[in-house]
């Protein structure tokens, strides 16, 4: 029902507007001369800051960018810490086994110092040993030698006390007490080149009898035996002391 009521206005209002639209154009009416007016076109604007925005994109952009920068400059940082830090801790290590290089050379050095001298003391000891040994025995044989010389020295003394008491006349003046010692000088053959009185016995008589006796023995020929050392030694000189109960050497 509304439906119709609203069809039929409809239908009214569109007759009405015909029918004066034909009066106009039979009756003379003249229209008006057209005018476009132009109205405005009401805009829903919004306030937008454009310049703003983009303001606020280019600072975004910038923090973005600064962050980023700062990022990489604290990465860097990082870097170049931790370089530092390995370099320093490469330098330590480097530094501390260097030193400890050091310590194992000295102490190298200063026990091959100490195993030198030990054996440089070792060696001393050593060498002080065989010439100790090498005095003993030299010593030994010194006194082997000695006591030889000196035995075959007094067959030799025993030789020269016999042949001078052999050529020995007393005098009649002698008496118990008187003593006269000469020394006599041989040379290797034996022969008897001096006689000197080294003590007289006071009586002119006696120590002229000492003198003859001497000469008159002339040489010792056994002599020429033995050797030249022991001819020096014990020979080149003796001394003879002669007393009227005993002749001695």
């Amino acid at each position: 029902m509304k439906v119709s009521i609203s069809y039929a206005l409809g239908i009214t209002f569109s007759l009405t507007i015909h029918g004066l639209i034909i009066a106009a154009m039979y009756g003379g009416w003249k229209a008006e001369p057209e005018r476009i007016v132009i109205q405005p076109r009401f805009i829903d604007a919004k306030l937008v800051e454009l310049a703003p925005k983009q303001k606020v994109i280019k600072q975004k952009k910038n923090a973005d960018a600064n962050a980023a920068q700062r990022k990489r400059d604290s990465q860097r940082r990082r870097v170049a810490e931790k370089k530092k830090a390995d370099a320093l801790k490469n330098r330590q290590r480097q530094a501390e086994i260097d030193r400890k290089e050091k310590e194992r050379l000295a102490k190298e050095r200063e026990e091959q110092r100490e195993q030198a001298e030990r054996e440089r003391l070792a060696e001393l000891q050593r060498q002080q040993k065989e010439q100790e040994f090498a005095d003993a025995i030299a010593e030994e044989k010194s006194l082997i030698s000695a006591q030889q010389d000196e035995r075959e020295a007094n067959s030799y003394r025993q030789l020269i006390q016999q042949r001078l008491s052999e050529n020995w006349n007393r005098p009649p003046s002698a008496r118990r007490g008187m003593e006269t010692m000469i020394r006599l000088q041989l040379v290797p053959t034996g022969r008897v080149v001096g006689v000197t009185v080294l003590k007289s016995s006071g009586d002119s008589a006696f120590d002229r009898s000492v003198e003859q006796a001497a000469f008159k023995a002339d040489q010792f020929i056994e002599l020429q035996k033995m050797s030249p050392s022991l001819f020096e030694k014990k020979f080149r000189q003796v001394d003879v002391l002669f007393s009227p109960q005993d002749l001695r050497l």
